[in-house]
């Protein structure tokens, strides 16, 4: 088996997250960039590593960033994934301030589509946020969803209960600590995601203390939110927010009901109309040849700690210069 160094060519780092370190590196054999998302060896690969990588291994579609492998190197588990070259949907949010209700509805498509795809593999995404959304190109991007942290696969776990996510995108009922459908979470989630690339604000967060995380939560239970009156936006899109901030799960408009929407069919590219019936021959490029067995025990020996083989590490991280950026842009993985 290759080692990482020798199938792959370090370029930059990309970024970096409470995992670690995200880099960008070519395949010496088809020269495609991929980014790698490091973590360090040890007690770090835990059950929801394992897990968020084997979710991840099972997702190919044109919406979410494909995984590619994992290897070992001498101190990290190194996960490659689809290079993403257009950076974050929230990066982009914030340099226009917020989207017209024709490009947030663009970005929006795409996000269901890839989160419906997920739903209907049974895992649930469970931090679905504007940082969460990555873009590949630049004149028609394409959103790619990525860090699959939290998810949660409805074969291989029960319910969710637990409450995590990020607070200004958090569903009601996950702020109740008791069992809830993933499924009807992440559209809520969704729903603040459109409303941000409306607004350019998060809808829950009260204007006069935003940092205040009990106001925002006191809010979110109460579904309190408005929308600005310079922020022009048609009654129907107005009307699909409110049907996906219901406090009531079991109330709160599905994702198949979104994608019937007169709203949200508007303007639907032809390869989301054509839907599931999409052929991803392209995406196989990409695709994992690595069996779950064989992640499992790449992640099980990550689980040792690293003796004595930084040095080995630092001389490879050595080569990176940070002043060459081989002409693609920054993206933060994961």
């Amino acid at each position: 088996m290759l080692k990482m160094e020798e199938k792959y060519e370090l370029l930059k780092e990309l970024g970096s997250g409470n995992f670690g370190v995200a880099r960008l590196v070519r395949d010496k054999k088809t020269k495609q960039l991929f980014a790698v998302k490091y973590i360090e060896r040890g007690t770090k690969i835990d059950e929801k590593v394992q897990r968020e990588i084997i979710n991840h291994r099972s997702l190919m579609h044109p919406n979410i960033v494909l995984f590619r492998e994992v290897m070992l190197t001498p101190t990290h588990l190194a996960i490659v994934m689809e290079y993403a070259a257009g950076g974050e949907l929230f990066e982009r949010m914030c340099t226009a301030g917020r989207f017209s209700e024709d490009e947030a509805r663009y970005f929006f498509q795409q996000l269901i589509s890839g989160v419906s795809y997920c739903h209907s593999m049974e895992i649930c995404h469970r931090d679905l946020k504007l940082e969460n959304t990555l873009l590949d190109g630049n004149a028609a991007p394409r959103v790619k969803i990525c860090d699959f942290g939290y998810s949660k696969s409805g074969v291989l776990h029960s319910k969710p209960h637990s409450t995590v996510g990020t607070p200004a995108y958090i569903a009601p009922e996950v702020l109740s600590r008791k069992e809830y459908d993933g499924k009807i979470a992440d559209v809520w989630s969704c729903g603040v995601t459109l409303y941000v690339m409306l607004v350019g604000s998060y809808p829950f967060e009260d204007p006069e203390d935003p940092r205040d995380f009990r106001k925002t939560i006191a809010r979110i239970v109460s579904v309190q939110y408005s929308i600005p009156e310079y922020v022009h936006i048609s009654s129907s899109c107005r009307q699909f927010l409110s049907q996906i901030f219901v406090a009531n799960p079991s109330k709160r408009i599905t994702i198949q009901a979104i994608k019937n929407n007169p709203w949200f069919r508007k303007n639907l590219p032809r390869e989301l109309l054509e839907g599931e019936k999409c052929n991803y021959e392209n995406l196989r490029i990409c695709q994992s040849t690595q069996s779950v067995e064989e992640i499992t025990q790449i992640v099980q020996e990550a689980r040792i700690p690293a003796e004595g083989s930084k040095g080995s590490w630092h001389s490879m991280v050595g080569t990176l210069d940070p002043e060459d950026d081989n002409g693609a842009s920054s993206a933060d993985m994961e």
